[in-house]
């Protein structure tokens, strides 16, 4: 992975592999902002039907969480252990905070979340994903290495809403491009681990027209409570079904800009939206992260990077598209 020269790197765990953490560099006041990068997907019907047949049940449940993937870099060969197997932690129960359990409300998470699949280097991965408004009732936010990594962009990419145990209930929906912010494109800086995909129709409807979107924000204020869903697949969960965590949100104090909550989800989960303003009883919120890594010596903790300008930018975007 390329990263900066002129700056000490620091090593942690990204939902169980290990990527390279970068302080971040601010862009001189004139310069206008670096664009999002794409990539073209499943373009066209012969296209479509082809990932699509691709993506059976046997593969779907036999795909790999996508950070048990991460090749070992040089930098860090004495870092951390990989696919780290996490436990619940035994914790007293405190107002909104939930560390990791199953969803079984339903509401609108439950058709907007869902699990998401590709082929990364040669292998079939799994993370999570969340369609949003947007102008072309099409796009779906996960995370900058759920669409690309190690300077590959993944492949065969689907989105699956509403995923659980097997079952498709709003079909399968073939990326036709895949998104990421400039930074994590150029260095994979983890301050800007956001990716993005717009969805082919399916069935001569949009995803949103068939599952809803979630709203989205940014440069929201710091410090809020937030809840996290995603399909963690490492141990003890399965990928099987929608879990969530909420509770208050903090500033990470060792290096980066992102923002972390309490909570157990494993890999897998990696993509999965995290929401201010969130009803219980509606399963409605307002999208301003996603899961993206843990520190392996902090496996209780989340960490999600802060939506501002290029988060906004990559939306846009993506929403254009």
């Amino acid at each position: 992975m390329k990263r900066s020269p002129h700056f000490r790197a620091m090593t942690f765990s990204a939902l169980g592999g290990a990527v390279l953490v970068t302080p971040l560099l601010a862009a001189p006041a004139q310069a206008a902002p670096p664009s999002p990068k794409v990539r073209a997907q499943a373009i066209g019907d012969a296209a479509e039907k082809r990932v699509t047949a691709y993506w059976t049940h046997e593969r779907m449940r036999s795909a790999v969480p996508m950070e048990r993937l991460f090749k070992a870099r040089p930098s860090s060969q004495k870092a951390v252990k990989r696919g780290v197997k996490q436990q619940f932690p035994a914790t007293k129960a405190l107002p909104l905070l939930t560390p990791g359990a199953a969803w079984t409300q339903g509401g609108k998470v439950a058709r907007t979340a869902g699990r998401v699949f590709f082929t990364f280097q040669g292998r079939n991965a799994s993370c999570s994903g969340d369609a949003v408004t947007s102008a072309n009732r099409s796009t779906v936010i996960t995370a900058g290495h759920c669409v690309k990594l190690e300077g590959s962009w993944h492949t065969n990419w689907v989105f699956v809403p509403g995923y659980d145990d097997g079952q498709r209930p709003y079909g399968t929906w073939t990326a036709r491009q895949t998104l990421t912010t400039p930074q994590w494109d150029a260095t994979e800086d983890i301050n800007y681990d956001v990716g993005a995909a717009v969805v082919n129709s399916l069935d001569g409807r949009n995803l949103v027209d068939a599952v809803g979107g979630q709203g989205i924000a940014f440069n929201q204020d710091r410090g809020q409570t937030m809840y996290a869903f995603g399909y963690p697949a490492e141990a003890p969960y399965d990928g099987s079904a929608l879990t969530y965590c909420s509770g208050p949100v903090i500033n990470d104090l060792l290096g980066t800009t992102a923002q972390g909550m309490t909570c157990t989800m494993t890999g897998g989960s990696s993509g999965g939206p995290w929401f201010l303003s969130f009803d219980e009883a509606t399963g409605t919120g307002v999208q301003n992260s996603v899961n993206s890594f843990k520190y392996n010596f902090l496996p209780t903790h989340m960490f999600g990077p802060y939506f501002g300008a290029d988060a906004q930018n990559l939306y846009r975007r993506a929403q254009s598209s």
